[in-house]
Order: C-alpha cells, then sequence, then structure tokens
C-alpha cells in the first residue's frame, strides 16, 4: 500500500487508502499495537547512541577536580573547555543537522559516530589547555549530530502519536550517560589513569556502530517490518518528498518556538553535567570514587522523568486532548517542577541536594522530550533534522554563555547561588516564549 496522501491545499478529499488507513488506526488501535514492535528496537538502539554519547561529553566533568589538581587548572581554565566544546557544539548542530538531511539517518549518524569517538580518544593526548580545548571542540562538532539524527528517526519510524513516548525513551540515554560515567571513569581511571578512561569510553563508539549499521534502516526497506506494523507507521498523512532550503525555516515562527525553548533550557543541563560533580565534591567533600551513588540517583531520576514527560503527552492525545494542549500541559508540569532546585545551593544534606537536583533534572528530561517533539509536530519530516540542529545550535550557543557566567562566579565568590537561580526560572520562560510564538501549534508552511 502506498503512504497515504493529505488533502490539498485546494480543499480535495484524500484519497481512498488515505481515508483506510486512518480508518483502521482510529478503529482498531490495539490491533496494530499487536502487529509488530520492531520500531521500538529501533528506539532502544537510538538509546543505546544516545547513552554513548553522554559518556563521553561527561569524562571531563566527572574528572575535573582530577584535572585541575594535576594540569593545574582553575574554574575560568575548566569553563574554558566548556566553551571550546560548547561553540564547536553550536556550529555542529547548525551543520550536521543539515548533513543528516542530505545523507539520510543511517549514513549521517555512522559517520558522527565514528568521528566523535575518535575525538573523545584523542583527548587522551592532550598535556596542555589548548590541546584539551581542541579536543573538546572536534569532540562537540561531531556529537552534535545525536539528535538530528535521533529525532529524524523517530519521524520515520513513529507516527506522531508515539512520538513524544519514543524520543522521551531514546532522551533517557542522556541520563543513562551521565549516570554511568562516574561509576566507569573513577574505575577506569585507578586502573589506567585519566588517559585510560577518555580511549575507554571512546572506543564503546565502535560497538554501538556495528549494531546500527546491522539493525538500522528505513521501515519502508526494512524486512523486519511487518505490513501491519509499516501501516500504522505511516497512519499519519505523509507528505510529498522534496528539498528544504534554510532560507524557508529562519522566517518560520515555528522554528523560532523551538529556538527558543532550547536557548533558555539547554543551558541549565549543560550546567548539572558539567558543574555537578565539582559541587558535590567541593560542597559535600565527596571523593572521586565516591560520586557514584548520588549522580546515579539524580540521572535514575531524571530518566523517570524523561519517559514519565513523553508519557504524559501521548497519554494526553490518546485520551482526546489536541496536540498543542498535551504538548503545553506536559511542559507546564515539568516547569513547575523544576522551581525547588532553586534552593539546592543552600541545604547542607548530601541527599537533600541530590533529591532537588535529581527531581529538577527529571523535569528538565520531561521538558525536552515534548519539546523536540514540537519539531515532528509542526514540521514535515524532510526539514526536522535541519530544525533541530538550529535550535541545538542555540542551545549551545546557551551552553556557552552559562559556561562562562558559571566559570566567573564560582572562581570570584564560590556560591553557586546564580547558576540555581537560573535553573529555577528558564523553563516557565521558555514555556511563555513557546506559547507566545505558537499558540496553536500550526503545521510550519514550507514554501
Amino acid at each position: 500500500m502506498d503512504p497515504a496522501r493529505p488533502t490539498s491545499s485546494s480543499g480535495s478529499l484524500p484519497s481512498s487508502e488515505s481515508v483506510e488507513s486512518t480508518t483502521l488506526v482510529e478503529q482498531a488501535p490495539s490491533a496494530l499495537y499487536r502487529a509488530g514492535y520492531f520500531r521500538w528496537v529501533i528506539c532502544a538502539l537510538l538509546l543505546f547512541g544516545t547513552t554513548k554519547n553522554y559518556m563521553d561529553r561527561n569524562v571531563l566533568g566527572v574528572l575535573n577536580k582530577t584535572l585541575q589538581h594535576d594540569l593545574g587548572w582553575n574554574e575560568i581554565d575548566f569553563s574554558n573547555l566548556v566553551i571550546a566544546f560548547q561553540a564547536a557544539y553550536a556550529a555542529g548542530m547548525l551543520l550536521t543537522g543539515r548533513l543528516i538531511d542530505k545523507l539520510g539517518t543511517r549514513l549521517g549518524y555512522a559517520l558522527a559516530m565514528i568521528f566523535w569517538s575518535l575525538a573523545s580518544m584523542g583527548t587522551a593526548l592532550g598535556n596542555s589547555l589548548m590541546s584539551f580545548a581542541i579536543s573538546r571542540a572536534a569532540l562537540g562538532f561531531g556529537e552534535a549530530a545525536v539528535f538530528p539524527a535521533s529525532i529524524k528517526a523517530v519521524a520515520e519510524w513513529f507516527p506522531k502519536r508515539e512520538r513524544a513516548l519514543a524520543t522521551g525513551i531514546f532522551n533517557a540515554g542522556t541520563s543513562f550517560g551521565a549516570m554511568l560515567a562516574p561509576i566507569v571513569v573513577p574505575w577506569l581511571n585507578a586502573r589506567w589513569g585519566w588517559r585510560g578512561a577518555f580511549v575507554g569510553i571512546g572506543a564503546l563508539g565502535f560497538v554501538w556502530l556495528a549494531l546500527w549499521l546491522a539493525i538500522y534502516n528505513k521501515p519502508g526497506e526494512h524486512p523486519r517490518v511487518s505490513r501491519a506494523e509499516l501501516d500504522y507507521i505511516r497512519s499519519d498523512p505523509q507528505e510529498a518528498i522534496a528539498k528544504t532550503k534554510w532560507s524557508a525555516l529562519f522566517p518560520l515562527r515555528q522554528t523560532w518556538a523551538f529556538v527558543a525553548g532550547k536557548f533558555l533550557t539547554d543551558p541549565v543541563w549543560w550546567f548539572y553535567l558539567f558543574w555537578i560533580p565539582g559541587f558535590l565534591q567541593s560542597k559535600h567533600g565527596i571523593a572521586l570514587t565516591g560520586l557514584g551513588p548520588p549522580i546515579v540517583a539524580i540521572y535514575l531520576i531524571s530518566d523517570v522523568g524523561s519517559v514519565g514527560g513523553g508519557w504524559i503527552s501521548s497519554s494526553l492525545i490518546k485520551r482526546g486532548s489536541s496536540v498543542n494542549a498535551a504538548r503545553k500541559i506536559a511542559m507546564l508540569v515539568c516547569a513547575v517542577g523544576v522551581i525547588p532546585v532553586v534552593f539546592a545551593y543552600r541545604v547542607n544534606s548530601t541527599w537533600s541536594a541530590v533529591l532537588l537536583i535529581g527531581l529538577a533534572a527529571a523535569c528538565h528530561q520531561g521538558f525536552s522530550a515534548n519539546l523536540y517533539t514540537l519539531t515532528s509536530d509542526m514540521f514535515p519530516a524532510r526539514a526536522v533534522g535541519s530544525v533541530v540542529g538550529i535550535g541545538g545550535m542555540a542551545g549551545a550557543i546557551g551552553g556557552l554563555c552559562i559556561a562562562s557566567v558559571v566559570g566567573h562566579v564560582l572562581q570570584w565568590t564560590g556560591s553557586y547561588k546564580v547558576p540555581f537561580l537560573i535553573a529555577g526560572a528558564a523553563y516557565l520562560l521558555a514555556l511563555a516564549l513557546i506559547h507566545a510564538l505558537v499558540p496553536r501549534m500550526e503545521p510550519a508552511n514550507i514554501h
């Protein structure tokens, strides 16, 4: 069966195939769920890729105090390394998103994994701040492809009603990676030093690469996808294949809504990734080898938020809510849940601080899962990678700004008050801007 065609702009009726497919989905969703589940294997593969991505970028945060001691860095030096990563990540998000749209998800993601894994391993060769900055910049540029590729894969493999949940599941890899790093990195560091930690974590990318090349393909070309599951994946109206120019995306309110959300909220996540291990060590006296339990707790809690945030909006849609209402209600719940993190810097109990940060990280993940899904809600699949790349660039620029602020604030005052206040306020502001720009989340009119 050919993919269903949408109603034309002139008002003509959809084809009989479209009506048949849509009616089948509306009248017998449970039958379609039983028809096949291979799309969730693809989702698991995306989850593993995101986990590897965040293990690579989190090695530096875990080894922050160790490298400061061994190489004589201060907080501003460390923030400059984060800035080098963020600047390259910003450029990479813009360019790799476009590259993913041109090369396709399978090849584009594979090339990105090779590039950033080699960059991660190459950090072990560093001896100076400049050599570390070059390696971190290369890592940031390559890692920028993970979200454009993953969001595009979700758009290819899932109908709209499941995209937020699928995005939430693969986005949980950001927490898994950040959770595994403080367990694996100290172990590697104890046996082979910090250079061995960079090499060991980077080499894992080639294990994932073998799985990706063996498993991934488009659903219409995949031998493991049944006809019923393919019909279910294609149950949304399919747009005609065409190229999308960047010049057609930048004037759109839908693009700027995603950009605003990423610019305001991504920096908070970067702060958690790069500075929370140091916060726990300097303010709560935890040794490098003792970071595992509190960091694991934070990111286990955040994984619940990642899946839960996607589940909230997907559940609301299945119960009859509009996509617009479902996404924004879920994001509002998450934005309110973040607020208590403003007290994390002043509590004396380590585990009270951990729970406050864990709650905020969970709400960030739930917010992020729905924010990413807005792109596939409002844009055709051919443009999703480019839009995610533009938004990711904005988020990386925001992360560059927060890195400079945190580094200088900590060097001058030693207090985490300002970063935590920013973390508590960012999400409500982001949601307000998103709603102002796309109050009804109309599909983007791309010419």
